[in-house]
């Protein structure tokens, strides 16, 4: 059984509300125009024979027929059950109609007080069943709205976990390999091995305890980058060739973790251990624009190969659609044998 909110008893006080106001609206105008508490009276009686039924059917409608059987699909048994809720309502008509022949004033009544009372017997199941279809629309209009809310609040907590997730990701495959080469490393150059030890800790110190927000300094996320980029170069040999451009003029704040799946496509699909290979990576700041650019050759590895970026292309761009809907612009082309990737975004001031 679902439990009643305080919205719902606000909702059930406004409709009450809305009702005693049709209900008292033409007593009110009687009184204030007669001053006659008796013509008042009967005004009131009037309205409330004329009333008493639409008001019961609205009820119902809303609170029981509405959600138990017309949102269940359970047309049929809904008609019928108005139906019969209706002609209930309704009696005084029905019982002067079967019993026509017993009351003394019925065989006086003309061929047109016939048509008078036929007609107001139908003019009653009308406006009984125009009620009971505008309870029916305000309940779907509110229930619209509430599943409206709550796909909204979903897809805020989705688009909240999906962040959580895309911010998050550092390769595995990346963290090994490193691991690896500064292993190797500690042979040749401890000094060097020292120094990549040190970017790998910042590294992940970062990832992990300075990316929980939304945004973050985009002089982290350069400082990341550099990182980032100097230890995948100790994969490299000497036919790569790795340039790097940060021309940052002032700090902003950006999503964190917003270009690292592209750094790491590049050093994927950039890199070959027999062939010449150059990796560019630029992030330029105007003065409403910031512009991320990376251009390397292209030498696409087969889906056996996990070393590249656990989150790709796709989800960069989705990512972006999420935190920058509207406010960037990202461009992807294949030239020769140079893969060139360019997003800018507009930095809001």
């Amino acid at each position: 059984m679902k439990k009643i909110e305080k919205k719902d008893i606000w909702l059930f006080l406004a409709q009450a509300a809305v009702w005693l106001i049709i209900l008292l609206s033409l007593p009110l105008a009687t009184f204030l125009s007669t001053q006659d508490l008796h013509a008042t009276k009967t005004s009131f009686f009037v309205v409330w024979g004329i009333l008493q039924a639409p008001l019961v059917i609205y009820f119902v409608n809303f609170y029981i027929l509405g959600p138990f059987l017309f949102f269940r699909q359970k047309y049929l048994f809904f008609a019928l059950c108005n139906l019969l809720l209706i002609l209930a309502l309704n009696y005084p008509f029905l019982y002067v109609w079967l019993k026509r022949d017993s009351l003394p004033e019925m065989p006086n009544m003309t061929p047109n007080m016939w048509i008078g009372f036929f007609s107001g017997f139908f003019m009653f199941l009308l406006l009984n069943c125009v009620v009971a279809a505008i309870a029916i629309a305000i309940l779907h209009f509110i229930r619209t709205r509430k599943i409206k809310e709550q796909l909204k609040d979903e897809k805020a907590k989705n688009t909240e976990a999906e962040l959580a997730w895309l911010k998050n990701q550092i390769n595995p495959h990346f963290l090994f390999n490193t691991l690896n080469n500064i292993s190797s490393l500690t042979q040749i150059d401890p000094d060097a091995a020292q120094d990549a030890i040190a970017q790998l800790s910042d590294l992940l110190r970062y990832a992990m305890y300075e990316t929980n927000k939304n945004t973050v300094p985009i002089e982290g996320e350069v400082e990341f980058m550099r990182n980032y980029i100097s230890l995948m170069k100790l994969r490299c040999n000497e036919k790569t060739e790795v340039v790097t451009t940060f021309d940052i003029k002032k700090n902003i704040d950006i999503a964190p973790l917003l270009f690292i799946s592209l750094v790491e496509n590049a050093f994927k699909h950039g890199v070959s251990s027999s062939r010449p290979s150059k990796i560019d990576i630029r992030l330029l700041q105007n003065d409403d624009e910031l512009i991320f650019n990376c251009d390397n050759t292209n030498y696409p590895k087969d889906d056996a190969d996990r070393s590249g970026s656990g989150i790709g292309l796709e989800n960069t761009r989705r990512r972006l659609d999420l935190m920058y809907r509207d406010r960037f612009k990202w461009e992807q082309e294949l030239k020769g044998d140079i893969y060139h990737v360019r997003i800018t975004l507009s930095i809001e001031h």
